[in-house]
């Protein structure tokens, strides 16, 4: 047994925790597996670039998969820059007159705006705050309601930032395996068991209608509805939204690529619906849509008069740029799992814990590792990048095939949850700014609401889905349980009657 092969993925997870760079922690892993391959650290270097790096990024799918990456985030700039998303909150921040209205319109613009997790938090907090504290909502609240409907809308998402890179890391697993199963297929099978990002935009509605808190968010609200201070809109009102310049372009994308992937699996032949969505090349599909969506939004753009020729092309370049670091992480990702793949990492971690831990705690456990690098680094893609190579190739060699999916949808959710909780995580601060809300408060007060949730994910999610329960009965059982638990330790907050002197 080589026990050198598992150096690779604990030196990325251990430099990902000690320094919080990504990026060098994969560059750093990369090349101690070529040298580990090669027998000196020369042509390690050499065969990293030469070999590996090189094989990663000529492979037609990972090219397909990373230009879809860049286009979408090209698409995003466009109808940013053009007030679609600012009209796409405008419409629904009209409706908001009560605290359970705006908080609902809160928790509606989160998931309406799915293609991108960054843009979900800037856009919706910004939008919400004027009308959340007109309404005496602890910004506290608006910054949970807002970081909960970003990474667990956009990780789930059949079209948004995040899907090239799962797509991108599953498709590299299948591949490794020799299975015979389409990308994009087991990613839709991956949803029902994303437990902790669907129960978590359950618990926020449930939070809202039932208009109990407790733990630090109970106090925080009771601040808020008892404040005397004066509210300030911070809202900027420059820029002009048309909602339709958000949703056709967004639309379009997502019809095209279902008929798409329908027409390219063999759906106008003849064969069914799961036949096609499993035959389809999904990389070739993405990029037919992700480059119609950007010609819609471009047109658009002009129709309404909303930006010059050379302002729509600055939108797209800059948005691009937003998908640069990703789209590195996801190259290097690519290329960890090749040199895994050749050490036999996965083999000797089904040796290590195979024999030691029963298959069924593997989704179990595949959720609690990702959510520990996620909360230590404060990345979800980097979390990914560094544990999805493994844990596909973990979970077939020690459960078989039927164990792939739950792991797969284990891993995606479990570094959403360390996201969550981490005080580092991108999203975390930018919900926090967005909302106007203190950091530490923010991160203070979600702490008990997502650890309440990751631990209903993994008792009734992940354990009972490793011994092959259906997970929508899971989910039904977990909402069930959360709903009990908001009703046992919550309470309402309500603002202090006042006391007035008669004499």
């Amino acid at each position: 047994m080589n026990w050198l092969a598992i150096l690779p993925p604990l030196i990325a997870i251990a430099m990902a925790l000690l320094t919080r760079e990504v990026l060098l922690s994969l560059v750093v892993a990369v090349f101690v597996g070529a040298t580990l391959i090669t027998g000196n650290p020369v042509s390690g270097f050499t065969e990293l670039l030469n070999t590996y790096l090189v094989g990663a990024l000529t492979d037609s799918w990972n090219v397909s998969i990373l230009v879809f990456c860049l286009l979408i985030g090209g698409l995003i700039g466009i109808i940013d820059k053009n007030g679609g998303t600012k009209g796409l909150a405008d419409v629904l921040v009209r409706r908001a007159v009560t605290t359970k209205s705006a908080l609902f319109s809160t928790w509606l613009l989160g998931v309406a705006i799915f293609f991108d997790d960054y843009a979900n938090s800037l856009i919706v907090g910004n939008s919400m705050r004027g009308i959340t504290d007109k309404l005496k909502i602890s910004r506290e609240k608006l910054a949970y309601v807002v970081d909960s409907t970003a990474a667990p809308v956009s990780s789930m998402a059949l079209i948004s930032t995040w899907v090239g890179m799962e797509l991108g890391l599953i498709q590299e697993g299948l591949e490794k395996l020799g299975l015979d199963m389409g990308a994009y297929d087991v990613f839709l099978q991956s949803i029902p068991y994303r437990f902790y990002s669907i129960l978590a935009l359950a618990f926020v509605l449930m939070i809202i209608f039932t208009g109990k808190d407790y733990g630090p968010m109970k106090k925080a609200e009771d601040l808020a509805k008892n404040s005397t201070a004066d509210i300030i809109d911070e809202t900027n009102p420059d820029l002009a939204g048309h909602w339709y310049n958000a949703v056709i372009p967004i639309v379009s994308v997502i019809l095209i690529t279902i008929v798409g992937l329908y027409q390219n699996g063999g759906g106008f032949e003849g064969a069914s619906i799961r036949e096609a969505f499993s035959a389809a090349d999904a990389s070739v599909v993405l990029l037919w849509a992700s480059f119609s969506g950007i010609i819609i939004a471009w047109a658009m753009s002009l129709a309404t008069k909303s930006l010059k020729i050379t302002e729509i092309s600055d939108a797209f370049v800059e948005g691009v740029k937003s998908m640069a670091v990703p789209s590195m992480i996801l190259a290097l990702a690519w290329t960890l799992g090749s040199i895994n793949s050749e050490l036999k990492t996965a083999e000797l971690m089904v040796q290590l814990i195979g024999n030691n831990l029963p298959s069924f705690l593997i989704p179990a456990i595949l959720f609690i590792v990702p959510a520990i690098v996620a909360f230590s680094t404060g990345t979800s893609w980097g979390t990914n990048a560094i544990v999805m190579p493994i844990a596909i190739e973990l979970s077939y060699l020690t459960g078989g095939a039927e164990l792939i999916v739950p792991t797969i949808g284990a891993v995606l959710t479990g570094a959403v949850m360390g996201d969550h909780l981490s005080p580092i995580s991108d999203t975390t601060i930018m919900s926090s700014m967005a909302s106007g809300c203190n950091h530490i408060a923010h991160v203070r007060t979600q702490i008990p609401y997502a650890a309440t949730v990751a631990a209903i994910a993994l008792v009734f999610g992940f354990i009972p889905a490793g011994l092959g329960f259906n997970p929508l009965i899971s989910l039904v059982l977990g909402m069930v349980a959360l709903y009990l638990i908001i009703n046992f330790l919550g309470d309402s907050s309500k603002q202090a009657t006042p006391v007035y002197d008669l004499d």
